[in-house]
């Protein structure tokens, strides 16, 4: 099959082609037929936060995403609020507690602003939950439909790392906003003059981080239970500083769209990022999310200019001559990207920029990742140290290093 006949509701909705997702993502071709677990991409992101009116507000606001649907009290749901925002082929989904005897209201006290639910889209849910089974997957919501006047969407879901969940969704059958017992919602939010349609475009792939000595047993379970396949592997020097380590590897779905870096933290000098994130959000969880864009200048402008912070790299990083030496030529002068702290990694395939934000909520754990991709498959390899380096710089002022 096609990338193209593999395209997700959310990327036709946001009229991507072909050539987009190439770049932005690094699509490849693969043949689902031959796949136990067939995904076909993203479906949704869902978070639990403390005030899920404000961080819609929030995610409008500063991220520049659409409001598009809701759940609450006004539409039966007692339990909680739910605001369905969405950004090109993004959707992210923010669930705050109405009930004080919530289970969100729960994972909240516990893990504070954090993604519960990475939701995949795949054409077959019994089929996958059939294999996940058989490999010993824990699945913690069978196959069922969900029905309203839009339609029929067929969903389940499977356990993987500390509470997070993926549910598998099947929406061929339905053309409502999001899910049954969901209604259309617009926002009165009225962008600034001069902003972007969008900032961001797609998800390129989120990472876990998990406890020491667990990385290989869910590298294992997403190749064994998923069928997902190793793309890549950082251990050593690779990703270390004089004083952190961690090691990671990278497992991907058959045409690539949905890629999980798994962490976890490394004997050494002092605290590692990993082992922050594991002491804040007590236990293991969605580290970061990188967000795909085609133009990253206009995208880092546009989020500073609503006081989104980013991690800074310092000047010396722009001036090694190795560096220099070894990205080239790519399509921003270095110097508006020194400007901006955006860092630049080349591979044999091509190069990429990215920037990482710091912590979007009150504990250090949760933060994004921009993207822009030339070619490069990577993960930027090459920025690790200056990387790791700035984050140890915020976790010294915190205290936590």
């Amino acid at each position: 099959m096609s990338i193209e006949q593999t395209l997700t509701s959310q990327e036709r909705l946001a009229e991507l082609d072909l050539t987009q997702l190439q770049q932005l993502v690094g699509l490849v071709e693969y043949d689902e037929k031959k796949d136990p677990f067939p995904v076909t991409g993203w479906d949704a992101v869902e978070w639990v936060v403390g005030n899920a009116t404000q961080a819609a507000h929030f995610y409008q606001s500063a991220f520049g995403m659409e409001l598009v649907a809701y759940s609450g009290p006004e539409t039966g749901n007692r339990d909680h609020q739910a605001y369905v925002l969405r950004s090109g082929a993004i959707r992210f989904v923010f669930k705050g507690a109405v009930d004080p005897g919530s289970a969100l209201a729960d994972a909240h006290r516990e893990h504070g602003d954090g993604v519960i639910d990475i939701a995949l889209e795949v054409p077959d849910v019994d089929r996958c939950i059939t294999h996940a089974r058989a490999q010993g997957a824990t699945v913690v919501e069978e196959p069922h439909d969900v029905s309203d006047e839009h339609g029929t969407v067929r969903r389940a879901a499977i356990a993987t790392y500390g509470r997070t969940r993926h549910t598998l969704v099947d929406r061929s059958r339905y053309d409502g906003p999001y899910l049954p017992g969901y209604v259309s919602r617009r926002s009165s939010y009225v962008k600034r003059a001069g902003a972007p349609r969008r900032i961001f475009q797609a998800l390129d792939h989120v990472v876990g981080n998990v406890e020491i000595g667990m990385m290989d047993t869910w590298v294992d379970f997403y190749n064994r239970v998923m069928g997902f396949t190793n793309m890549a592997e950082f251990i050593g020097d690779d990703i270390a500083t004089e004083y952190s380590a961690l090691m990671s590897k990278v497992v991907a779905n058959g045409n690539h769209r949905v890629k999980f870096p798994l962490n976890e933290p490394a004997v050494a000098k002092k605290k590692s990022q990993i082992d922050e994130f594991l002491e804040f959000y007590q236990g293991p969880g969605a580290q970061h999310l990188a967000l795909a864009t085609n133009d990253i200048i206009a995208s880092v402008d546009a989020l500073r200019a609503e006081g989104v912070e980013f991690l800074a790299t310092p000047d010396s990083y722009y001036e090694d001559p190795e560096l220099r030496a070894r990205i080239g030529e790519v399509r921003v002068p270095v110097g508006e990207l020194q400007r901006r702290g955006i860092l630049v990694d080349r591979d044999e395939d091509g190069y990429l920029l990215q920037i990482f934000t710091k912590p979007i909520g009150d504990r250090p754990t949760v933060f994004f990742e921009l993207i822009e991709r030339h070619g490069s498959l990577g993960f930027g390899k090459g920025n690790f140290q200056a990387l790791f380096e700035a984050i140890e710089r915020e976790q010294a002022k915190r205290g936590n290093f």
